[in-house]
């Protein structure tokens, strides 16, 4: 097999970068991409908040404020954990999670998804975004315990 694409989906929390190790080791054995890929909640439009009479222009903000966090995030990992790594890409999309992951697969072509699970005592909870990628992906999923 042979590994050029490494798609790490990430929700930026410190379960999901349990799974650095196994992405750092397969890219540096490989010499393959990862691909970072944070998605954002598409929020419905939820009216004026308090204060504000222009809802539009709030959600904008919200939604700026948390696309600027998360590249300040992206920014941080692939500086402290990805350095040693060949090549690295972060993106980011807006939508379901699940949805988004398998469709940035196709996007990029990728060979392999590492991801972090959530995970439960006993099994894998199977309505989770790990869950959904793992039974609907067409390239392999490697799950990580966090």
């Amino acid at each position: 097999m042979e590994i050029k694409k490494i798609l790490w989906p990430t929700d930026l929390s410190e379960k999901a970068a349990q799974a650095l190790p196994y992405i750092t080791s397969t890219a540096e054995k490989y010499q393959a991409e990862i691909h970072i890929l944070y998605v954002l909640k598409d929020y419905v439009e939820f009216g004026a908040a308090y204060g504000d009479t222009d809802p539009e222009a709030d959600y904008e903000r919200m939604r700026q404020w948390e696309r600027e966090t998360a590249e300040k995030r992206l920014d941080e990992l692939c500086e402290k954990f990805l350095s040693s790594c060949p090549l690295y890409f972060r993106h980011i999309s807006v939508g379901d999670p699940a949805k988004k992951i398998l469709d940035f697969v196709k996007e990029i072509d990728a060979d392999i998804v590492i991801m972090a699970t959530q995970g439960t005592e006993s099994h894998f909870d199977f309505g989770s975004v790990a869950g959904r990628v793992l039974k609907c992906s067409a390239v392999p999923v490697l799950m990580v315990p966090a």
